[in-house]
């Protein structure tokens, strides 16, 4: 993602940022019984890939789609696990090139799991050449232009490709065709996250006290990216202001100087829904029309703030534009408007 999301949220973007790298590799689960939630999607991939062991097989080309920071490149790591394979990752903005996925496609051994993240950034000419990969396991070349040019066919080795995305609707209906399974990741209930963040403050050596961890978990937007992200701030907040200890009257203060709500909502949040209510009456507001009255990217909106805010109920998406809804009113303290003429959207 780039810079500009980390500028507008800096704790709560769900987004991957630098500093979570070493995080990441600390903190991720590397068993089943470490990944907290999603439990229905672990179900079925136990199963599915305790049947492709039993084969003998590769699994099953497999789409993980979802907001960010829910778990996708865990999961990836985990399935190669399970299946005893090498996982090789790459991302749809890092495949330039038709050559640049030639070079990862020949250079995989059999067995391998290909990653590839934010796959609904590939352009089209590179998933033209995924398809007969996925399909038939083999890579056209075209050598030469024009008349004389012609087509080789290399053999690819047996592999399973995950793709992860956060904008499935943005995938070609033929790629997505051709993965065998397809889950949705979803936001995590308060309960999960709570179990998370003792997780990680177990293997922090983080001292936290039980309502300062459940604190921190209703503000983290349902998300374990951003609930670690909190849990270090909150850590580092502990060993200047208070005792090392993570209470929850420390935690309290940590948010507040961070700016951030009981429900994780962060000031670019509520801007959104102040100019809804303020400058729109409530709404229909157009995603042009609410970027250009807060000054925010398009897709800073879109992939950043409104998932959330639907989720909470805060707003809803209609086809004249995005609505707030009373819950929202609510939240900000200010009285739900009442609209006399019938509704259009």
């Amino acid at each position: 993602m780039s810079s500009k999301h980390e500028q507008l949220t800096p704790v709560t973007a769900p987004s991957q940022k630098p500093e979570d790298n070493s995080l990441d590799m600390t903190l991720r689960p590397r068993i089943w019984s470490e990944y907290i939630g999603q439990d229905k999607i672990k179900d079925s991939l136990k199963i599915f890939i305790d049947a492709a062991k039993q084969r003998g097989d590769t699994l099953e080309h497999l789409l993980l789609y979802g907001p960010p920071g829910l778990g996708k490149t865990s999961l990836s790591h985990i399935i190669a696990s399970e299946m005893g394979a090498n996982l090789k990752i790459t991302s749809g903005p890092a495949i330039e090139k038709v050559g640049d996925l030639a070079a990862i496609l020949t250079n995989l051994s059999a067995g391998d799991i290909l990653f590839i993240d934010e796959a609904h950034r590939l352009n089209k000419q590179i998933e033209e050449v995924l398809y007969p990969a996925m399909e038939d396991r083999v890579l056209d070349i075209i050598i030469g232009k024009g008349p004389s040019a012609r087509t080789i066919q290399l053999a690819l080795p047996p592999f399973s490709l995950i793709a992860a995305t956060t904008r499935v609707g943005l995938l070609s209906s033929p790629l997505r065709s051709r993965f065998g399974m397809t889950f949705r990741l979803d936001f995590y209930n308060n309960l999960d996250v709570k179990k998370i963040l003792e997780r990680s403050a177990a293997i922090l050596k983080i001292r936290a006290e039980d309502d300062g961890l459940e604190l921190i978990a209703l503000s983290s937007r349902s998300t374990p990216r951003v609930a670690n992200r909190l849990l270090k701030r909150v850590r580092d907040f502990s060993q200047v202001k208070g005792t090392g200890v993570i209470t929850r009257d420390l935690a309290r203060k940590t948010l507040d100087m961070l700016e951030i709500d009981e429900l994780g909502l962060e000031p670019t949040d509520r801007k959104l829904l102040y100019t809804i209510i303020d400058k729109f009456n409530g709404g229909p507001a157009g995603i042009q029309s609410l970027s250009a009255a807060t000054s925010e990217e398009e897709d800073t909106i879109e992939e950043i703030h409104e998932p959330y805010l639907m989720q909470l109920g805060f707003i809803q998406k209609t086809p004249r534009g995005r609505v707030a809804t009373d819950l929202a009113y609510r939240h900000l303290g200010i009285e739900p408007m009442r609209k006399d003429s019938p509704s259009l959207f």
